[in-house]
């Protein structure tokens, strides 16, 4: 099967699809629509995949050039000739591959294109989908609302992305200073925090979205309480004074660890460091950061969100709380502070649904079906 891969940007979750799909039978060629500075993955393309050089890629794309991009598609889509199109997200890749007019068309949706952009660009989201063959949606909340806007639930393949588990894992004990989970912590300890501090985590972009603010905010009204409190914000973005000046008001700034952008090699020794996870997400799907910190054994307090809802059953995996309520939240982590002595048998349970529903390996297998199921749907329509 010959497979163009396109999508908006180069993200780390593209390498990952792509680094899979590399792994097939199949001939993958990779296209990308825009680069928008925003993109964090450095790593070339994985061996096997070939890079289509075209008249985008490069800059930001606005709508305006979208009718010369699509002819400049069509060109490429005569050329070599794929027999499935994967594209995403809806309002962009997908919307250009449908103004084509190529099938049988595989959309997959990145979770907040189809829950929070689609209400705003209603014509181009119903436009994408009335010409997808197969969408790919990660949580029910995606199927359901493609399906508000007319779209065959029935045509809809639901695919977690899931994770490493193996790169994500609960810590393993070891010899040495012990914390109250029973397990030395060396990035804790290179930072001089006891036992007793309580470690909160949160990764999420610091772009309104996502409700980083939210957590600060939290973070700060609980350190107000619990002294030992401690908070591990990864990641950047355009709220970064905004973050900064809550806790300077707090005087709390002490308190945090700023750790940038961390890569996936890194990236578990923070969640072993943690006592609880963090998402004030006012949009998510089945979120990979989620499913990274449920696959370590970390309890997790995130927004009351319907793609949350779908993966967290409150007080066996973490909690929920209302999305915006930085006092709810606050209240909550006192709360998880209190109950210190149950969390690993959250960690468990988080541990376990993650090796139920988001195994990455399994999980991709779905992809592969969707793209047949694509191939003959199109068949029996021609």
């Amino acid at each position: 099967m010959r497979i163009l891969y396109f999508t908006r940007d180069y993200t780390t979750h593209d390498y990952r699809f792509l680094s899979s799909l590399a792994e097939t039978e199949h001939s993958i060629h990779s296209l990308r629509l825009e680069k928008r500075g925003m993109a964090r993955e450095d790593r070339p393309l994985p061996p096997g995949v070939e890079q289509i050089v075209w008249g985008a890629g490069r800059d930001e794309v606005r709508l305006r050039e979208y009718p010369a991009l699509a002819w400049e598609l069509r060109r490429l889509i005569r050329s070599l000739r794929p027999d499935v199109i994967h594209a995403g997200p809806v309002q962009s890749a997908a919307f250009l591959a449908a103004l084509t007019g190529f099938r049988p068309l595989v959309t997959m949706s990145w979770g907040s294109d189809l829950l929070r952009d689609a209400d705003a660009q209603p014509r181009r989201t119903r436009f994408a989908l009335r010409r997808t063959t197969v969408l790919l949606g990660d949580c029910l909340a995606v199927r359901d609302k493609a399906a508000a806007f007319g779209f065959d639930p029935q045509r809809t393949v639901l695919f977690p992305w899931g994770v490493d588990l193996k790169r994500f894992a609960p810590k393993k004990p070891v010899s040495g200073a012990l914390d109250e989970a029973g397990a030395e912590e060396p990035l804790r300890a290179a930072l001089g925090w006891d036992g007793d501090a309580f470690t909160l985590l949160c990764l999420r972009a610091w772009e309104p979205l996502y409700g980083v603010d939210v957590v600060v905010r939290a973070f700060a009204l609980a350190s107000q309480h619990a002294p030992k409190l401690r908070l591990f914000l990864l990641s950047g973005g355009s709220q970064a004074k905004q973050l900064r000046e809550i806790l300077l008001r707090y005087d709390v700034l002490d308190r945090v660890v700023f750790g940038g952008q961390v890569t996936q090699t890194a990236l578990p020794q923070y969640y072993h460091a943690s006592d609880l996870y963090l998402s004030a997400s006012h949009s998510d799907g089945s979120s990979v950061s989620l499913m990274e910190a449920l696959a370590s054994g970390l309890p997790v307090r995130v927004s009351d969100i319907p793609g949350n809802r779908e993966w967290i059953t409150p007080g066996v995996q973490g909690w929920l709380f209302p999305v915006s309520d930085a006092e709810a939240l606050a209240s909550g982590i006192l709360n998880a502070v209190e109950q210190r002595s149950a969390l690993s048998a959250m960690g468990r349970a988080g541990r376990s649904l993650a090796e139920q529903r988001a195994n990455w390996p399994e999980n991709f297998q779905k992809l592969l079906q969707a793209y047949q199921m694509a191939l003959e749907l199109a068949r029996k329509e021609q």
